[in-house]
Formats: C-alpha cells, sequence, structure tokens
C-alpha cells in the first residue's frame, strides 16, 4: 500500500483529501505547513506528496523545490494541489521541481488519476 503525504495548512482540506486517497486504498499522512512537511518526508519516506502552495511560512513552491533539490526527498513525486489557478503558477510550480499541478476544488477520480500514474 503507497503512502501519499498530504502537506496543507487547512484542516478541512487535509481531511477531505484523506477521504479520497483512503477510499482508494492509499495510506494517508499529513502535515500542515511546509516545514512540517519537509521533515515528515524525510522520515517517513512516502511515495508521494501532495502540496498546497499558499501556506504561511514555507509555502509550496518553497518547500517542492527544496524537496526536488535535496537527495534524500528528491526521488518523491509531488502533485502541488492548490487554488492558484493562472498558468504562470503552473509553469512555476513545475519549474520548482513538482511532477503535477492540481486546482482545488479537485474531484477524487481526477486526483487518484494522478496520483497513480506518478506510483
Amino acid at each position: 500500500m503507497a503512502t501519499i503525504l498530504i502537506v496543507d495548512d487547512s484542516p478541512t482540506e487535509i481531511h477531505v483529501i484523506s477521504q479520497m486517497l483512503t477510499g482508494a486504498g492509499f495510506q494517508v499522512i499529513s502535515a500542515n505547513d511546509g516545514e512540517s512537511g519537509i521533515t515528515m518526508a524525510k522520515a517517513e519516506k512516502p511515495n508521494l506528496i501532495l502540496m498546497d502552495v499558499v501556506m504561511p511560512g514555507l509555502n509550496g513552491f518553497q518547500a517542492t523545490r527544496e524537496l526536488s533539490r535535496d537527495e534524500e526527498t528528491s526521488s518523491i513525486p509531488v502533485i502541488l494541489v492548490t487554488t492558484k489557478d493562472q498558468d504562470t503558477d503552473k509553469t512555476w510550480g513545475m519549474r520548482q521541481g513538482a511532477k503535477d499541478y492540481v486546482v482545488k476544488p479537485v474531484s477524487a477520480e481526477l486526483l487518484v488519476e494522478k496520483v497513480k500514474a506518478l506510483l
């Protein structure tokens, strides 16, 4: 069973996305900001990370860049899951090392499809 790390500052978003993923058979762990997301990624070595962008402190772009440039975590695919829907945001996110980009609110079907494509 694959483990997915959700990094989001909204407990509601974590709950909703967790339900989608556990319903599809994934194990879910979560962190509520960029810093703890990086710490958890290093400690838990999840199979994939779903990263919000707009968070206090280290935002999702910064956290993704740090994860993708660190030898310890660079092999873990990151999907940015965010309300930021501009093409420039998507382009910037992919440049930071994200493997995919999903705009909230996301459907369970789309999210599970994108997660499975990267595992």
